[in-house]
């Protein structure tokens, strides 16, 4: 596979905090106007809070986002300065904890297994949604068929669902990864690429994924497919171990937040999409379609045998993440993943 490699992870513990800057960039965040939904979220309680609380956040539809829309946190935390900080893949949410510059981020499982492969301190404590169709392998309309990729170009961002699942779907086709390039991109950079013809397809999430479908491209193959296949991908909330050692008062209300977006998505769908869609930069309507393609889980849902289990009956999710490390080293993506008890230790279940 001839890949425009950047070796994405080296050095990250001593990354200096410009460096965030470039990764992860601050963005004032904007109130939803004209939402049907107002908050109920009760203050933090009377544990010790920070001066601030910084969050990584990246733009799709989930529930992190909702609540930024929806001014969730600010009420929440009142005296506290809130600050978002934008994230264009998990990458960029890994390489902002590494140095310090966020507290709170969400990324794909891929990118938290190997993040947490790279020791990163961070804990998992939130299942935030399993991906569907919110992320595809989308192409040139010439393009017919899986096995047409040959010899062509096609983007995704390393070390991302996207690039698991891309790698996965060419593991399922029989098809070797030196038969096309694999170029390393960021989603909001795949429009301008595909416009230019610098590359025939990319496997990306929304909303990148529907600006290259309206711009002529056609899906060949969604998350959804994939997890039938026995791929599955999800993303996940995250929060730095120090952090939660001196605010674990704070992490729990973040969850309850969390929990309030989730319930506001299923009882105003219309509300909730009309909030949000100013943060994806698409209408309404758009907002309430990508909502629709992944699946939206709350702090219950996530203690599914199949998800995080409980502290007594701890879950799959290790499990998961450990072998999506072990693909990625498979791929060579990454140079190993360390064994399924290190990734349970960093799971936190919030009481």
């Amino acid at each position: 596979m001839r890949l425009k490699r950047r070796d994405v992870m080296l050095g990250l513990v001593g990354m200096s905090l410009p460096l965030i800057a470039s990764s992860c960039s601050s963005k004032p965040s904007e109130t939803a106007s004209g939402s049907s939904t107002a908050s109920t979220a009760s203050p933090a309680s009377n544990g010790q809070q920070p001066e601030r609380i910084r969050f990584g956040y990246q733009v799709y539809a989930c529930s992190d986002l909702l609540a930024k829309a929806l001014k969730l946190t600010d009420q929440a935390f009142p005296g506290v300065k809130v600050e978002y900080l934008r994230c264009d893949s998990g990458r960029d949410v890994n390489t902002a904890m590494a140095a310090g510059g966020i507290d709170f981020g969400i990324l794909g499982s891929v990118a938290a297994a190997v993040g947490l492969s790279r020791s990163i301190p961070y804990n998992i404590f939130y299942l935030t949604d399993l991906i569907g169709t919110g992320e595809a392998l989308v192409v040139k309309n010439d393009i017919k068929t899986i096995a047409d990729i040959r010899g062509k170009k096609i983007a995704t961002p390393f070390s991302s669902t996207s690039h698991y699942s891309l790698l996965s779907l060419l593991k399922l086709e029989g098809i070797d990864q030196n038969e096309l390039t694999v170029l390393d991109m960021q989603a909001p950079d795949m429009l301008a690429a595909w416009q230019r013809g610098d590359i025939d397809g990319g496997y990306v999430w929304e909303p990148s994924l529907s600006k290259i479908q309206k711009d002529g491209g056609t899906v060949l193959a969604t998350s959804a497919d994939l997890a039938k296949r026995g791929a599955a991908t999800f993303d996940v909330s995250i929060v730095r171990q120090e952090f939660v050692q001196q605010y674990p008062d704070v992490v729990k209300q973040y969850t309850e937040i969390l929990d309030e977006a989730v319930q506001v998505y299923r009882q105003d769908p219309d509300g909730a999409a009309k909030a949000i869609a100013p943060e994806l930069g698409v209408t309404p309507e758009e907002a309430k379609v990508q909502m629709s393609q992944f699946i939206w889980l709350n702090s219950k849902e996530k203690e599914d045998a199949q998800y995080f289990g409980t502290t007594d009956k701890p879950g799959d999710l290790a499990k998961l993440l450990k072998a999506s490390a072990d693909f990625m080293v498979s791929q060579k993506a990454i140079p190993s993943a360390p064994d399924q008890e290190t990734y349970q230790k960093q799971i936190l279940y919030v009481k």
